[in-house]
């Protein structure tokens, strides 16, 4: 095992064998291909060309480069040819049998100094390990798809695997120049086993026609600043792969939230997997194609389209970061705004925030100075809710409290002028709850905009029961029209962006109490392997861990699944008051201002 690993075999070129190849080849290793299908070997001899043809024609590397590249990759279709390898990296379907098939014939091929690794993500490497003649030679490399873009590779070892080999791929990874994080034996490691959870939900979520496919993906990606959206992500990874991993997700957890969502078995059994069929959640123009085409469920209409009340000027109730927000994005769409606090100066200090904000967007070459004070003289500071007697759109940004939306909406009932739409901008309260506060529920309406309000572009449009057809038209053609983006959710804890995001962070922490993985390692893998913008400790210290909390305790009294009970961990740290950036501790210690 101190054998430098120059010569490494691939065993399955499919997607990810031959991205791994790729990633091996261009790092200056010898790379035998292993695939018993000659069209998989071309394909992927073909996938080398192309992808180091674009690399010359950037101008990353040279021709002659290219031709050295080309050359240390070799195809078989015999395993036998693995034979001179270092390390084997075996990357065949998610199958215990075809995986320990592979294994057991290469106990009898290769050196006994030679480090066998699976490429799984859901089965047990100890299981592996275990039935092989060598097993402290066997661990995990689990690369991510697409291999030559993503940093992350997980290096997984089993109660078996001498460090050694760990010490050997590891120095491997940082070779290829990737990112390892070292991981115990668990389905779904780190990345996948917080990510399968989140996919799940979201796939649970449209199959209880909860959101449309299009809504849930555009909500995770506008709130949450995801590349791609949790459907979406599922046709990619392939529908029947993400089924196998949860399935091994559940029998190790027992949680309900892995248990696969019985939409991905109907889709698996139909054959409908996702891109590389044409069709899973979504349809694609050809088998592997990532291009969407319309099908009967894509929306006849664009988002915010006509109907509904007009709306001139518009209300808007609290002074703090949210509410100030909110009135800035009214007042640059064109709107008049009276924005009002509990007293003219708390009104007055909000609106000079919104100065300072827009006065960054000139300062940034974002808006014209002059455009700058039109926008100032649409806004109104008010001490007193009876300045909204006129409006025709009232939007409350007040404390997240119930007790205190439903006194605030029996005002407004009494102050806003018949015909006036009414919207909360609750996260996780019930709507229906602000709307019983008053005589005209059907005017009621939820409007979740996301902190910071200029810049984030979702708008949550949450309709109750009671809510009408008009009213509901009216807030998506609003939202349109200050260049939001609307997504229509029901009236149920979290909505869409808290119900999928905060079950994630909860079971991130779980990771962390369980010592599974430390805080670095976890955010590390969410960000490369993930494509997430933070890791989840880095937004909860953001969120406010007294805010993650409150969330959670709603999520978990609304659904009752155990899974969703806060974590004992989360719960200890906001008793002791560590509730992240803004005490200056939380999951990590920061600077105090």
């Amino acid at each position: 095992m101190d054998t430098p690993l120059n010569t490494v075999a691939v065993v399955g070129l499919g997607t990810m064998g031959t991205g791994i190849a790729d990633v091996l080849a261009r790092a200056g290793r010898e790379v035998i291909g292993i695939d018993i299908s000659e069209q998989a070997a071309r394909r992927a001899v073909a996938s080398l060309e192309a992808s180091t043809a674009r690399a010359v024609a950037r101008e990353r590397i040279t021709e002659e480069e290219r031709r050295d590249v080309l050359a240390r990759f070799r195809t078989f279709t015999d395993l036998q040819a693995a034979a001179e390898a270092d390390l084997v990296i075996e990357v065949v379907p998610e199958s215990y049998e075809l995986k320990q098939q592979v294994f057991a014939a290469l106990d009898t091929i290769v050196a006994p100094t030679a480090i066998l690794a699976t490429g799984t993500n859901a089965l047990s490497v100890t299981r592996l390990a275990a039935e092989s003649a060598h097993p402290e030679r066997v661990l995990g490399l689990h690369f991510f798809n697409p291999a030559p873009a993503m940093k992350l590779v997980e290096v997984v070892s089993s109660v078996l695997t001498a460090p050694p080999a760990v010490d050997a791929v590891t120095q491997l990874a940082l070779a290829l120049g990737k990112e390892p994080v070292a991981v115990g034996d668990r389905p779904g490691f780190v990345a996948d086993g917080l990510l399968f959870g989140y996919l799940n939900q979201a796939a649970a979520m449209y199959e209880s026609k909860y959101a449309s496919r299009e809504d849930i993906d555009a909500a995770m990606k506008l709130g949450c600043g995801l590349p791609m959206g949790p459907l979406e992500l599922l046709d990619l990874i392939g529908i029947d792969t993400a089924r196998t991993v949860l399935e091994a997700m559940y029998t190790d957890s027992h949680d309900r939230l892995h248990a696969p969502a019985p939409i991905l078995g109907q889709l698996a059994e139909a054959g409908l997997t996702g891109r590389k069929a044409g069709r899973g959640f979504y349809t694609y123009e050809a088998p592997g194609s990532a291009a969407v085409v319309a099908d009967a469920q894509t929306p006849a209409t664009i988002a915010g389209a006509g109907g509904g009340r007009e709306i001139r000027s518009v209300g808007v109730a609290g002074s703090g970061t949210m509410a100030s927000g909110i009135a800035e994005v009214f007042a640059k769409a064109g709107y008049d705004v009276v924005l009002a606090a509990r007293g003219l100066e708390k009104a007055e200090t909000a609106k000079s925030r919104i100065a300072k904000s827009l006065s960054r967007s000139v300062d940034k070459g974002r808006m014209t100075a002059e455009a700058r004070d039109e926008t100032l003289a649409r806004i109104t500071p008010a001490g007193a809710l009876e300045a909204f007697a006129e409006v025709d759109l009232a939007v409350e940004a007040v404390a997240e409290d119930l007790g205190i939306k439903q006194q605030l909406f029996a005002s407004l009932d009494k102050i806003c002028k018949p015909g006036a739409v009414l919207a909360t901008t609750t996260s996780s309260l019930p709507v229906v709850a602000c709307a019983r506060a008053t005589s005209r529920p059907q005017d009621v309406i939820g409007m979740h905009f996301f902190n910071p309000a200029p810049a984030m572009k979702l708008v949550e449009v949450v309709r109750t029961v009671l809510t009408s057809d008009e009213v509901h038209a009216t807030v998506r053609r609003v939202t349109a029209k200050i260049r939001k983006h609307p997504v229509d959710c029901g009236d149920r804890a979290g909505f869409i962006v808290n119900a999928l995001l905060f079950p994630y962070l909860n079971n991130a922490i779980k990771m962390v109490q369980e010592h599974y993985a430390t805080l670095d390692d976890i955010d590390a893998a969410m960000r490369l392997g993930g494509g997430y913008p933070m890791g989840p400790f880095e937004l909860l210290d953001v969120v406010g861990l007294d805010v993650s909390l409150a969330i959670e305790k709603v999520l978990h009294a609304e659904f009752r699944d155990p899974g969703l009970a806060p974590a004992p961990l989360l719960e200890h740290l906001v008793a002791a008051g560590c509730l992240g950036r803004k005490t200056g501790r939380g999951f990590r210690e920061y600077a105090r201002r």
